[in-house]
């Protein structure tokens, strides 16, 4: 990516940052007299170190340059005010909150709830339930009802009536009545965590006491628990179809499948045939070979089934049909499950998107009130109160017509930060509309008041995250530089280079020898394991036959004896056979590995400049290294640069211990 190259390698993940804190903070350089410290040079260059792989950026006088060039940069980025970009402040604002998120986590529970998402990962349950709708925020007496219902079916359930058919009959889930409120085999991160929780602590055979989720009670019945199925790699043949693709064209799919299908049966290598015919760009130059994966983890449940259905390494597929196109997959290798310190980051991210979140939040927030005193104006709240009606919960609540008497002091957060009354109320106004309805009145407003109190003390906490924590301050000034130097670079470098059509061509010109064809041909490939086969092929050729003929004599009896290839190949394309020389008309018969040829030669192109269109994109990215390079010689005759040499010789001293 661009980015990376801008940001010099910059890492953006949180680190500790002692040494530059144990270092005094000095002017290094100045840019026009802008200052420019000594923590920062020794904060980026300590996070550079071990991703550099060029050794002279390793070497301080080298790396005073370049990070002098990027101010340069960052200073010309000010200079045209793309700091004032819509675009630039909104990604800015995506980057903050995202990076943000890491604060705002209990990292003990969040350890606790990892361990146990990894030891639920080690089963899969097969499970049934029965929903009882209940809304969050019921009241005790209506969560009351709707739990001692939930109570009676259970006990029904216990007395041997059939689970299946008490979905049917009272489970408020709709997909109940089609099946019988069987779930299938799951695994952590697969249902609402309190679903999950329940899923996982009830032994086999049994029912759940009722299972409280935003959703409502559930009961579960687990039927059975089996180990999880690990992960998998697998190597692949694919033809692919897409939304567009049409019955016909699909049935053409259908029969080349089948064609290679039928050679691997005839005892053909997989992966060469992967090579040869498989439309997967990624995985074909590897003979199929795809990175391994577990249950759950790609977009076809159907190609998961299938590979986990093969029992030995070498095993393969019949031909299947995904939405994607038509596969056959060969197993390579069943894995067990990675250990606790192997997965441990994953989980922590997926612990993060899922409802444990909540969890994690609730136990934030709870640490935040120690933190943060926080204080009521009991006056103002109660002017709150009285001025909400029971209009609230069909919606049509409006807010008071006069802000003023509102806009005084509701909620005071370490004696720092006033939030006033009226924020509460377009609060209000905005839950209305599909928030809470817990009734009466006096019971809504305090669910709402303790909703918006947690959200203004979590705000308050992470607008001063800047002050609270030094590494997150350097890691925002890093990513605010960065995005204004991409900015920059797309202004000055990039669009310069793709709109500068003389510049272009100039280059271009001059560096002709770079941009060249190699030799190629125009042909037809057919090819065999059997050399006799070929041999026939061969001489249909030359009696004039056109492949569809030969194909159609050949491959007889349900057997694929010859596939062909055709188009426009560079004479030394590995999937080539060898020729002494390449010349029009019909070659000998050639071997390579386990497969003979006879190639079709309609024209031998010689090596030859290409044209500036054919060669464009090649072009325009070396012309854009090209307008780089003399960059910053450009940014040092504009911008006046001082370095403090006392300074940065204390600063090699301490870098060098």
């Amino acid at each position: 990516m661009k980015l990376k190259k801008v940001l010099l390698g910059i890492s953006l993940c949180v680190s500790a940052l002692s040494f530059a804190q144990q270092t005094k903070k000095e002017v290094l350089f100045t840019v026009n007299e802008n200052p420019y410290y000594t923590d920062e040079f020794v904060r980026v260059y300590n996070k550079n170190l071990d991703l550099v792989k060029d050794d002279s950026q390793k070497d301080l006088d080298n790396y005073l340059n370049l990070f002098i060039g990027y101010k340069l940069k960052v200073n010309r980025a000010y200079e045209l005010g793309l700091q004032d970009n819509k675009k630039y402040q909104l990604e800015l604002k995506n980057y903050r909150q995202q990076l943000s998120k890491n604060y705002h986590l209990d990292k003990e529970v969040t350890d606790e709830l990892v361990e146990e998402a990894y030891n639920r990962l080690q089963k899969e349950v097969k499970a049934a339930h029965i929903l009882f709708l209940l809304d969050e925020n019921a009241s005790p007496a209506d969560t009351l009802r709707v739990y001692n219902k939930a109570m009676e079916v259970r006990a029904k359930a216990l007395a041997g009536e059939d689970f299946g058919k008490l979905a049917q009959q009272y489970s408020e889930d709709k997909s109940a009545k089609e099946n019988n409120g069987e779930l299938g085999y799951f695994s952590a991160f697969r249902m609402v965590y309190p679903f999950e929780t329940g899923a996982f602590t009830t032994p086999k055979g049994e029912v759940s006491k009722p299972v409280r989720s935003r959703f409502g009670y559930h009961i579960i019945k687990v039927e059975d628990v089996r180990e999880n199925r690990g992960d998998i790699t697998v190597a692949h043949i694919m033809l692919i179809k897409s939304k567009d693709t049409s019955d016909e064209d699909n049935a053409k799919l259908k029969n080349r499948i089948e064609e290679i299908y039928q050679k691997l049966k005839q005892g053909e290598d997989f992966g060469e045939l992967a090579k040869q015919f498989s439309q997967d760009g990624y995985s074909a130059s590897k003979g199929g070979l795809l990175e391994k994966f577990s249950s759950g983890s790609l977009s076809s449940e159907e190609f998961e089934n299938r590979a986990f259905a093969l029992k030995k390494s070498g095993d393969y597929t019949e031909p299947f049909e995904t939405q994607y196109g038509w596969h056959i997959v060969k197993l390579v290798k069943k894995h067990q499950l990675q250990s606790f310190e192997e997965v441990k980051e994953d989980l922590e991210g997926r612990v993060a998107k899922d409802d444990r979140s909540s969890v994690i939040a609730e136990a934030m927030t709870e640490k935040l009130k120690k933190k943060y005193p926080m204080d009521t104006d009991k006056k103002m709240y109660s002017k709150v109160l009285t001025a909400v009606n029971d209009s609230y919960y069909t919606a049509s609540w409006k807010l008071p017509e006069s802000a003023d008497s509102f806009n005084k002091t509701l909620l005071t957060i370490n004696n720092d930060e006033e939030v006033k009354a009226w924020d509460f109320l377009e609060y209000i106004n905005k839950e209305q509309k599909g928030g809470v309805k817990a009734k009466p009145l006096n019971r809504l407003v305090p669910i709402l008041y303790e909703k918006f109190c947690n959200e203004k003390l979590n705000e308050y906490y992470d607008k001063n995250l800047e002050n609270e924590f030094p590494e997150f301050a350097g890691v925002m000034q890093e990513y605010k530089d960065g995005l204004l130097l991409f900015d920059l670079m797309e202004k000055e470098i990039w669009d310069k280079a793709k709109q500068d059509t003389i510049g272009l061509k100039n280059y271009y010109n001059a560096h002709l020898n770079e941009y060249r064809w190699g030799k190629r041909v125009d042909a037809e490939v057919i090819s065999s394991t059997d050399k006799k086969i070929i041999e026939k092929a061969r001489k249909l050729l030359k009696k004039g036959k056109d492949i569809a003929s030969v194909k159609e004599e050949l491959n007889t009896n349900g057997k694929i004896n010859v596939i062909e290839r055709s188009g426009v190949f560079a004479q030394d394309d590995e999937m080539l056979p060898v020729l002494d020389k390449w010349e029009t008309g019909i070659s000998d018969v050639v071997s390579k590995g386990d497969y003979y040829y006879v190639i079709n030669v309609n024209k031998v192109l010689p090596a030859a400049t290409k044209s500036l269109d054919e060669c464009r994109g090649r072009v325009v990215n070396d012309y854009q290294q090209y307008l780089e390079s003399t960059w910053i010689d450009t940014l040092k005759k504009e911008f006046t640069v001082k370095v403090n040499n006392d300074v940065f010789e204390k600063v090699k001293k301490q870098l060098n211990r």
